[in-house]
């Protein structure tokens, strides 16, 4: 099948997107959770907490997307691990996560800072950057989800089930 051949292709290189900004994230989130604790020059504790959150959702994702990505790229497209359902349950799980943080971030700031008149927020750059990439991650995380649905779909109609792999034995 056509499709099966861009998911074999896609498939890592999807993942290797999100695992990349998710390291972006993880970057900018423990910057700014270690320079929160070192100072505590946080705007208030929401700020903290909402920024150790997506700290979080940064290492979820880098550790669940590489592990994901290497299962895919080395085992059969058969296993279990790598099937369809589990897929789907990563994929809700990692978009409710990231929908979480994004709104949560973009809702502490306002939509963004504009940081040459900007008052009670210390490191304007990096929480804008902060958001940016967490909506990114939502992006990516979306894109994932419609793929895998549409792999599901696909897979319960030609009758292999959601343990089945993403891609057809045929």
């Amino acid at each position: 099948m056509v499709f099966d051949s861009h998911i074999r292709r896609g498939h890592p290189i999807l993942f290797s997107l999100v695992a990349f900004f998710g390291i972006i994230e993880l970057a900018l989130s423990a910057w700014l959770t270690a320079r929160f604790d070192k100072l505590h020059d946080y705007s208030d504790i929401s700020e903290r907490d909402r920024v150790r959150f997506t700290l979080f959702a940064s290492i979820w994702t880098l550790v669940t997307a590489a592990f994901f990505g290497v299962l895919f790229s080395f085992h059969s497209a058969s296993s279990a691990l790598t099937s369809v359902l589990m897929h789907v349950i990563w994929g809700f799980l990692t978009w409710v996560i990231w929908t979480a943080a994004a709104a949560a971030v973009t809702q502490m700031l306002g939509g963004g800072l504009n940081c040459n008149d900007v008052t009670g927020f210390n490191y304007c750059g990096q929480l804008n950057a902060l958001e940016a990439f967490a909506w990114i991650e939502w992006i990516l995380t979306t894109f994932a989800v419609i793929i895998v649905l549409i792999c599901a779909i696909t897979a319960g109609r030609r009758g292999d089930g959601y343990r089945g792999g993403l891609v057809s034995q045929y």
